[in-house]
């Protein structure tokens, strides 16, 4: 746990900024303070170019407390939204030089630096994801690596934690992101306790996907397909076997995958291996149970047969990922 008395957090804000890559995790710490009956001690603070006014990108407007030039002392958590501009190609992300600059003279000194959303374009451009592994908002992660080849961007998980540098996914991944950075100093009964507040369904981990596997593909245009989809997501320890499937839903195995198929992109059982290498991610990264209990948990069985699945999907060992996103002990 952080021994910081007083955690100032100073979250920079300019022109068109996202609005709820800022108020999401002021939210966050500000829970945070009134479920530790203030013992967390976060104090947010607004800083921008200029003071006064700033326009947000949805329109509402936000105040600063204080410039860059008048941030001094010491700085806690330094937190950087993004702001993007909207191209006929897609959204680009929008580097403010005036950020940058600031960055690079804030972030040196601050016991954390981190980024929401699109954010993370403006650590990169301070110089400050050199030589590490950070996400963003899916869509800008290609512009991202192509922009800045010395950072290894990985576009898939929630949030990406680096030495003292994390960098979240967008947008509403801003309040899973303060969660973890609120996990880190006051624990996860803590963190918990705001999720629970802040009517969360689930507090998720660093390593999760952008798109859960339900999420990653498009609605089926026959409604009992989606509803077998939600009927897999909730019973991983069940027999899902593409002939228990198409029994359930009383067509043919060869049919039914081949109507699944259709509908969804993938075979029946791709969908329930992803299904449950997604399970397996979670308790990979939140608890500390054994192997065993994690291959049982998610339905895959066995060790061997959960090594195998993370391999396929995710490229890596159950050890090695849960060393790289387990964030809190």
């Amino acid at each position: 746990m952080s021994t910081h008395p007083n955690r100032r957090v100073v979250i920079a804000v300019f022109p068109d900024v996202d609005l709820l890559d800022v108020t999401g995790p002021a939210e966050v710490f500000a829970l945070a303070n009134r479920e530790t009956g203030g013992r967390a001690g976060y104090r947010v603070q607004l800083a921008g170019p200029t003071a006064g006014v700033v326009a947000t990108s949805a329109g509402v407007r936000l105040v600063t407390d204080l410039t860059f030039a008048e941030v001094e002392g010491v700085v806690d958590t330094l937190l950087v939204p993004g702001a993007v501009d909207l191209h006929p190609d897609g959204p680009v992300a929008r580097i403010d030089p005036d950020v940058v600059a600031w960055l690079q003279a804030t972030a040196p000194t601050a016991r954390r630096v981190a980024s929401v959303c699109v954010g993370a374009h403006l650590l990169a451009a301070a110089g400050l994801l050199d030589g590490r592994t950070a996400t963003t908002h899916w869509s800008t992660a290609a512009q991202l690596a192509s922009d800045h080849p010395q950072v290894t961007v990985d576009p898939d998980p929630i949030f990406v934690r680096s030495g003292k540098v994390w960098t979240g996914a967008g947008i509403s991944a801003c309040m899973d992101l303060a969660l973890a950075l609120v996990a880190e100093d006051l624990g996860e009964d803590v963190a918990l306790a705001v999720a629970r507040q802040l009517v969360m369904y689930l507090k998720r981990q660093g390593g999760q996907s952008q798109f859960s596997v339900p999420l990653s593909r498009p609605a089926a245009s026959r409604r009992d397909i989606d509803e077998l989809r939600m009927y897999v997501a909730d019973h991983l320890d069940a027999d899902l076997s593409t002939g228990a499937l198409a029994e359930r839903m009383c067509l043919s195995e060869r049919h039914f995958a081949r109507v699944f198929l259709r509908e969804t992109g993938v075979t029946p059982a791709a969908y329930v291996e992803a299904a449950r290498v997604e399970a397996a991610r979670r308790l990979l990264e939140s608890t500390d149970e054994p192997l065993e209990a994690v291959a049982a948990g998610s339905g895959l069985g066995s060790v061997e047969t959960l090594h195998r699945a993370l391999r396929r999907q995710i490229g890596t060992t159950p050890a090695t990922y849960r060393r790289r996103f387990r964030t809190t002990p």
